[in-house]
């Protein structure tokens, strides 16, 4: 079990290996600010040299000068030190300027890599992954990875220069006070090294932690009508206070660990101080060592306490940050399984075949489409019908190219759909899903989002409306198509939500169309006249639909169940067929009668 804690722990720390590009790509801002760094310590540290020999000095001083030069000296004494602080302030304002913003360029450059990361990244990615934890890793994680690369950075370097200077100052005062003086620091640095990897550990459990309560409140947030339909709220209540308190519960654990960190460094810290006035005295007592070299002991010691302490924070800073980091590489590192390999100019011609198509899903082995073949001839429309879980949105996944199948080929105008242009036929291709999805902005937005230039002309976008048949009803608003849509676009019906999903397809003029399902909150006559109004585009489309009205005036209809063609043929011939679709058929009439 210690070995595996170990190797966990060196792989966390292992994993800030993957910013060594970041500081290649700031490598001057970063080599200025270690500059700055011993500029600001070499000028600190000239304060007690200064100091201490100032004081012999005044020991020897001949009281019989006149105080007029007393008082001249004494200014020029507090002249230098007040300008070695300032120096030193200065160089460590500079220090500040390149470290500390080195992090949040870095901070910029890694949120927008792992956003970057989240758009490459494939449906199956999103289906095995909660949005809580998506956001969390570019949120808390990247900014305890910013706090490593700015604060734990600098102090780490600063330690390190300040600790040199001051040491070979010490030495050259007296070597064996400054062994004695320095004793306590490896016991320092043991007690870090323990517990460094409890503190990763830790860190990583909070981590987790947090993004579970982030995915809870994200769902609660997004479904608070369900929620208070159903009078559920005592009970969400409890999840979150059960979340909270194991959030709280891992988060004490870690406080405890650095609240008995810090005063450990300190006591030891103030043990080195007791004992350079100790024997400081008693080499003094000896004559080995000046009044002065004994103030510069006990001022160095002093100069040493805040680096010195700053190691157990700094630590558990590049704990947290390892730990952070590695969640964040879990995302970085996930390998993108459909990737566009063709950059040539691709131009849809309007026919889409499938051969002996099959796909099964991976991790719960259901076989959604099962050796399909079908063909969408240039400004055909194409039905799609069946029962709940039949696969009809697998078969438009595998045409968009979000999911691969497992056997067979899809062809685009006679070649396989994984060597053309994906980018360019996915532009050319206009997709209103079944799960309607509007962003929190304007109406005019929110069509446009559909655009290929943006470009489009608020005429043009009124267009796109009343073909959809939702221009009326956005006229109607206050601000017209300038109305700000609440989240998911909660202040339209369902219906109106569809028809500007519709109007977001049509702006950009496709050449492929894909209805999934995208009237069914919509009356039969609305129904009508949007379908009317798309036929006469003449793109090639495909509409998938429970309700068989939707499907009437399409060229052809394939009844799908189990993934497989059960029937095809027009709307007639199905009807005259009296098979499963007529029977669909004939319930729905009835319906629609009552």
């Amino acid at each position: 079990m210690q070995m595996s804690v170990a190797k966990i722990g060196n792989y966390r720390m292992k994993s800030l290996s993957y910013l060594n590009k970041y500081f290649i790509k700031y490598k001057w801002r970063f080599l200025l600010g270690v500059l700055f760094i011993i500029g600001s310590n070499w000028f600190k540290v000239e304060m007690p040299e200064f100091f201490g020999d100032f004081t012999d000095d005044l020991k020897n001083w001949d009281t019989s000068r006149p105080t007029d030069e007393v008082i001249y000296i004494a200014l020029k004494a507090g002249g230098i030190i007040m300008l070695l602080i300032i120096i030193s302030g200065f160089f460590l304002f500079l220090t500040r300027q390149m470290i500390i913003i080195m992090s949040r360029y870095i901070e910029y450059d890694l949120k927008n890599e792992i956003y970057a990361k989240y758009q490459e990244l494939n449906y199956s990615f999103y289906k095995r992954n909660n949005t809580g934890d998506l956001m969390n890793r570019i949120s808390e994680d990247v900014t305890k990875v910013r706090m490593y690369l700015g604060p734990g950075i600098m102090y780490s370097i600063n330690l390190i220069a300040l600790s040199v200077l001051v040491i070979r100052n010490m030495v050259n005062v007296d070597g064996y006070l400054t062994i004695i003086v320095l004793a306590p620091l490896p016991l320092m640095s043991f007690i870090i090294y323990k517990v460094a990897d409890r503190i990763g550990k830790l860190s990583a459990e909070v981590q987790e932690e947090q993004s579970n309560m982030s995915t809870l409140v994200q769902e609660v947030f997004s479904g608070i009508r369900i929620i208070k339909a159903y009078n559920r709220s005592n009970e969400i209540n409890k999840q979150l206070e059960i979340s909270a308190e194991d959030y709280k519960t891992k988060s004490m654990r870690l406080v405890l660990t650095n609240a008995f960190f810090m005063p450990t460094i300190f006591i030891l810290i103030g043990i080195s101080t007791i004992l350079c006035i100790y024997l400081g005295g008693l080499l003094y007592y000896r004559e080995e060592i000046t009044q002065g070299g004994i103030l510069k002991f006990i001022f160095y010691v002093n100069l040493l306490t805040w680096p010195f302490a700053s190691i157990g924070w700094v630590s558990s800073l590049i704990s947290r940050a390892a730990a952070s980091q590695a969640r964040i590489n879990e995302f970085l590192n996930e390998e993108v399984e459909i990737v566009n390999t063709n950059n040539d100019i691709f131009n849809f011609g309007g026919v889409i075949e499938f051969v002996n198509v099959s796909y099964t899903y991976p991790n719960s082995n259901i076989n959604a489409v099962n050796g399909l073949s079908f063909k969408i001839t240039k400004g055909e429309s194409l039905g799609i019908v069946g029962r709940t879980g039949a696969g009809k949105s697998t078969l438009l996944k595998l045409i968009m190219r979000q999911i691969e199948p497992t056997s067979g080929h899809i062809l685009i105008d006679g070649v396989d759909l994984k060597e053309i242009n994906l980018n360019q036929f996915r532009d050319q291709t206009g997709i209103v899903p079944q799960d309607v999805f509007l962003f929190s902005d304007t109406v005019k937005n929110n069509i446009l989002f559909g655009s290929n230039t943006n470009n489009e002309s608020l005429t043009e976008i009124e267009n796109a409306a009343k073909e959809a048949h939702v221009h009326h009803n956005i006229i109607e608003f206050r601000d017209k198509y300038d109305t700000i849509l609440g989240e998911r676009g909660v202040n339209l019906s369902g219906g109106q939500k569809q028809r500007v999903s519709i109007a977001r397809a049509l702006i950009r003029n496709p050449m492929l169309l894909i209805l999934d399902d995208c009237l069914s909150a919509v009356d039969t006559e609305t129904e009508d006249i949007i379908l009317s109004n798309l036929k006469r585009r003449q793109a090639t489309s495909i509409v998938i639909s429970h309700r068989i009205s939707s499907l009437r005036n399409v060229s052809r209809i394939i009844n799908i169940d189990h993934g497989s063609i059960i029937e095809q043929g027009t709307h007639s011939e199905l009807i005259e067929l009296k098979g499963i679709y007529a029977d669909l058929h004939k319930k729905q009439l009835a319906e629609e009668t009552h």
